[in-house]
């Protein structure tokens, strides 16, 4: 039950807000004046206090600034009849959640302290979902800095709790599967699996029995049953990232099972049921593709019940600096020394375009930290040249790291199939790489 705290120098308007709340669940404790209600604020434990401005002895923001000072974490909603917007205003500015004016309506008061509630529940899930992720890598991509993102962990926290089916869309690289491991860890479900799988990395032939398991003899190969992706992540959460990707026989085996709940092995003849939450990104534009008759409206509607849209990172600025200062923090530990970037450094990050976002980003400060023996990155360690196979300057032109790391990809998947004569297995055992890596490659590439 949520503790209130009214204070008010009228009796009457005491006992009726004091029934008023009690009726709604509240526990409620009252004073007359602000010295007692900030002694009794201080030496006791509120979640809300209701307090009026103008008051004999200490009136309300006087103890509105003496409870705040002296670490008061209520949250506080001021009532007045006098001064009106102005009045509102100076006790926001002083720490309060909100302000009514007087008279009021009781629905009114509830609905103000609803509010209040909701936004501290919201307040605490998102610190404690960054706590959970300061530790991890996903960190990476949350650092919340601009709008965008701060907006983005708020929809984190209010969709978290509840088994809704989530869209992810946003450019490669702007940190859609971190927002799903986000969604994940601030869940009921933060204790079961978390699976993630690029519809786009696995080839057509194969994704049916990956998504959805197998029996044995199914097909050829098929030496024994196998659960899929779906089943690997029942209880917990399931991400199908590039959805988009997702042929359309599949999109209306995936949309069965979101409708039935269960699912069907290839080559099985009986159903199974599945308990896993689904959560998709893409970066391509589905509403497109739908119009184009590439994928299924009915399953775009299914999966578009809440959309996260993450802007690329040349329109969150914002998070440039921080998420470099983080990166940097990270590498000093890998690399055991002390790692910092200096101003001039963090403003040159923060002009450049970033096509390949937080990920590009991540790569260009380890290689200016791999690359050169400083403890202190400079503009120069990021200006990263273009060396031709001769060791000659290209032309003087920049290159970013993600477009060089791009082109060594590209050149040695290459060489590697040349050199199996075609054969993509020999070719992956060559490249150290799966097969169901380098299909991805291949694709990614645009190499026949």
């Amino acid at each position: 039950m949520k503790r209130v705290l009214v204070v008010d120098d009228d009796p009457g308007l005491r006992q009726a807000l004091g029934l008023l709340l009690a009726d709604a669940g509240y526990e409620v404790t009252g004073e007359l004046d602000g010295a007692a209600a900030l002694k009794r604020a201080l030496g006791d434990s509120f979640d809300l206090i209701l307090c009026d401005v103008r008051m004999t002895g200490m009136d309300g923001l006087a103890f509105l600034r003496a409870y705040k000072a002296q670490g008061g974490t209520a949250l506080v909603v001021m009532m007045s009849a006098y001064g009106g917007e102005e009045a509102a205003l100076a006790a926001i500015k002083e720490g309060a959640y909100d302000y009514i004016a007087k008279p009021f309506r009781p629905d009114e008061v509830l609905f103000t302290l609803r509010k209040a509630e909701e936004r501290e529940r919201l307040r605490l899930v998102v610190a404690t979902l960054r706590a959970q992720l300061d530790a991890t890598p996903a960190a990476r991509a949350l650092v919340a800095e601009s709008s965008a993102m701060k907006d983005a962990l708020a929809l984190v926290a209010r969709v978290a709790a509840h088994p809704t089916t989530v869209l992810v869309t946003g450019a490669r690289g702007t940190g859609k599967e971190m927002i799903a491991q986000a969604i994940h860890r601030a869940s009921p479900r933060s204790d079961g699996p978390f699976v993630a799988v690029n519809c786009a990395a696995i080839p057509e032939t194969l994704l049916e029995s990956e998504l959805f398991g197998h029996t044995r003899g199914a097909f050829t190969g098929a030496t024994s049953d196998r659960p899929g992706l779906f089943e690997q992540a029942a209880g917990g959460t399931l991400l199908l990232d590039e959805i988009g990707e997702l042929p359309l026989p599949l999109q209306a085996k995936l949309l069965r099972v979101l409708q039935e709940h269960e699912l069907r092995r290839v080559g099985d003849s009986r159903t199974r049921p599945v308990d896993v939450r689904l959560i998709t990104a893409t970066a391509r534009d589905l509403a497109s593709e739908v119009a184009a008759g590439r994928f299924r409206s009915d399953l775009y509607d299914r999966l578009n019940v809440v959309t996260f849209h993450l802007p690329p990172l040349s329109e969150r600025r914002a998070d440039i600096a921080p998420l470099a200062r983080h990166f940097a923090a990270r590498l000093s530990k890998r690399l055991g020394r002390p790692l910092t970037l200096t101003d001039g450094a963090l403003e040159w990050l923060e002009r450049a375009d970033w096509p390949g976002n937080v990920r590009e980003l991540e790569h260009a400060v380890e290689r200016a930290a791999v690359l050169s023996d400083a403890t202190v990155l400079a503009p120069e360690h990021f200006q990263v040249r273009t060396v031709g196979t001769t060791g000659s300057d290209s032309g003087g032109r920049s290159e970013t790291l993600a477009q060089a790391v791009e082109a060594a990809e590209r050149r040695a998947i290459a060489q590697g199939i040349a050199a199996a004569r075609g054969n993509r297995r020999e070719a992956a055992q060559l490249l150290g790489i799966s097969l169901r890596t380098l299909f991805y490659k291949l694709k990614q590439f645009g190499i026949e």
